[in-house]
C-alpha cells in the first residue's frame, strides 16, 4: 500500500490531497525519517508519523496498529 493511501485509509487525513500536501511540505516521516514520497510503498513494520499520530503497517494487520507513545 502507497503512504498515501494509508494515510486516508487510516483517518490521518480526510483527502488525498490533504495526504499529498502534508508529505510534500515534510510533515509526515516513515521508520523516523521524513518522507517527501506520497507513492512511497509501505511495508510490514513501517512506523508513519503525522505529528504525535503514530501508526505502524503490518503484513498481518492491514488496518494498521496505533503505537503507544511508550513504544518509540
Amino acid at each position: 500500500m502507497k503512504l498515501d493511501q494509508f494515510m486516508k485509509w487510516k483517518g490521518m487525513v480526510s483527502t488525498g490531497g490533504e495526504a499529498k500536501n502534508l508529505i510534500v511540505t515534510g510533515q509526515v516521516s516513515v521508520n523516523g525519517s521524513i518522507e517527501l514520497r506520497r507513492g512511497r510503498k509501505l511495508l510490514p513494520g513501517d512506523e508513519i508519523c503525522l505529528g504525535n499520530i503514530k501508526l505502524m503497517f503490518g503484513q498481518y494487520d492491514p488496518q494498521g496498529r496505533r503505537l503507544a507513545s511508550n513504544d518509540q
